[in-house]
């Protein structure tokens, strides 16, 4: 089966292969199923297909199982006389124990090499998404991107887009009158998220050096396609920066991949687990967004695989695109688990020797109803089927594995040491500091004024007594009534609170002067 990913054996007698035609994988698909019903074993073994193929892989290691990845199979697993027993049935000739190239990653660097973006990168919508904004605080947050292009002020840090939003709510007025309202209890909202964010550890997300997507995208020396495992068992914690992140990676595949067409086999399989946490309570805008790229990134070359429990997890629209299929049991509780068990059932081609429902709903553990796209694009008719072990340890490695392996990783050392280049939070503190060196020099200048203001307003004072009534009124009124307002003006600005209302005027007119 060169040309296809072995799934396991269908038929009667479960003799005939079912497999996965890497042609066609980049149609994107489905691994659904009830919690305990074997999706990690068969999100396991798709990998290692792929991997052996050639083809890099990118999966989330929600409960930390997919580790066993990196380790071969042993024969003195407990499991083994069942596995080979099972090999023998399914016609699985190839059957045996090895590792594969692995790369592990994880947002908070505990587990993997650490992954990171910048705020720019992220942009408005999903950072919106991720801290659960209103249509309101969207708008501030636009007007922060906006203002970050036009003035030359870098996002890469939340620290970044803090102090940005700290300069818009200063100068609120201003840019009220170019971009619409700029409410200070939307900004207020923002900044109470973003602590949020940090308390979840999103801070780490944020920063240099930034993912390079090529990194995902390798093979090793033998020709498999390296295996890229996202610790997620903390990230799940976190479940909106979870999806979020997992969303963005998709995103930036498919702006910066070219166009291949139709390959012979796909440049990268992207596996989403725990796919509801992405649909979820999401706004409209964010669910055509990943319509989008779900029906265009085919073209990339980027095969994409949800994992959910439930088909009806993922929207009619998506659900329609995923046209190679793995569906484990689902269970039929309540009315509403009926309803969704006929519903899954009635999106497969028939088989005239079973029921598809009730394969559904009785297949064991290690076993699923799978339909796979055949010539042209056609959706094959579902068929029962038994999974194949797996070659790769089952189960997760040592915390002392993992750390030898990504001691001896090729990306060790690349991504470890955080850069914080100079961007938005330095530029506008450096700023802030030369406009308060500033206010300080104007007041001193105001100081040494003082007296001779007063010695000036003294000798209008005694000349005017040297000249008739209506001359001295006049001359007072003209002369040194003008003085003296002058110098309480001077003297009243650069007193009190004045410094800091200088320090934001000229602020405000830093970017004029730009």
């Amino acid at each position: 089966m060169d040309d296809k990913v072995f799934i396991g054996g269908g038929g009667e007698d479960y003799a005939n292969p079912q497999g996965l035609r890497l042609k066609y994988a980049n149609r994107h698909g489905l691994v659904a199923g009830a919690t305990g019903t074997g999706k990690s074993v068969t999100l396991q073994i798709m990998a290692e297909g792929f991997s052996d193929a050639g083809v890099p892989v990118f999966l989330s290691d929600v409960k930390g199982d997919l580790s066993g990845l990196a380790r071969s199979g042993r024969v003195d697993h407990k499991l083994h006389d069942a596995f080979t027993a099972r090999a023998a049935k399914i016609g699985f000739t190839d059957f045996g124990y090895r590792a594969y190239p692995v790369t592990f990653w994880d947002l908070f660097g505990e587990q993997g090499h650490p992954v990171r973006t910048t705020v720019a990168e992220m942009g408005p919508l999903l950072l919106a998404r991720l801290l659960e904004l209103t249509e309101a605080q969207e708008g501030i947050l636009n007007i922060a991107f906006r203002l970050s292009d036009e003035e030359g002020l870098p996002l890469l840090d939340l620290k970044d887009l803090q102090s940005l939003l700290v300069w818009i709510g200063e100068n609120r007025d201003t840019l009220s009158l170019r971009y619409g309202n700029v409410s200070t209890a939307s900004i207020g909202a923002i900044q109470r998220r973003l602590l949020v964010l940090e308390n979840q550890g999103g801070t780490q997300l944020f920063g240099e050096p930034a993912l390079e997507l090529a990194d995902l995208m390798r093979t090793d020396a033998d020709g498999r396609g390296r295996v890229n495992i996202l610790a997620a068992d903390k990230l799940m914690g976190s479940p909106g920066l979870y999806a979020t992140f997992l969303l963005w990676l998709l995103s930036e595949l498919f702006e910066e991949l070219p166009e291949v067409g139709d390959p012979d086999k796909p440049r990268l399989v992207f596996f989403f687990d725990e796919a509801h946490l992405l649909f979820d309570d999401a706004p409209k805008a964010l669910v055509d967004k990943v319509e989008q790229v779900a029906r265009l990134i085919r073209s990339k070359g980027v095969g994409v695989y949800f994992i959910t429990q439930n088909p009806a997890d993922v929207p009619e629209d998506i659900l329609g695109q995923l046209g190679n299929r793995v569906q484990h049991a689902l269970r039929a509780f309540t009315a509403k688990d009926r309803k969704n068990l006929r519903l899954a059932a009635e999106t497969y081609r028939e088989n005239p020797r079973f029921s598809t429902e009730d394969a559904i709903r009785e297949v064991g553990v290690g076993e699923a109803v799978t339909s796979m796209l055949l010539d042209k694009g056609v959706p094959g008719i579902v068929e029962r089927t038994l999974i194949r072990p797996p070659s790769s340890q089952l189960g997760p490695i040592t915390a002392e594995e993992r750390r030898a392996h990504l001691a001896d990783s090729d990306m060790a050392g690349k991504y470890d040491a955080p850069l914080d280049r100079t961007s938005a939070y330095e530029i506008l503190a450096k700023r802030a500091e030369q406009a308060a060196k500033e206010a300080a020099i104007s007041e001193e200048k105001a100081d040494k004024m003082e007296p001779m203001f007063q010695e000036f307003n003294a000798g209008r004072r005694y000349s005017g007594s040297r000249v008739s009534r209506s001359t001295s009124r006049k001359t007072a009124q003209s002369g040194g009534g003008f003085a003296e307002a002058l110098t309480r003006n001077v003297m009243k600005e650069l007193s009190g609170t004045t410094g800091r209302r200088i320090v934001r005027g000229i602020l405000g007119g830093l970017f004029k002067g730009r």
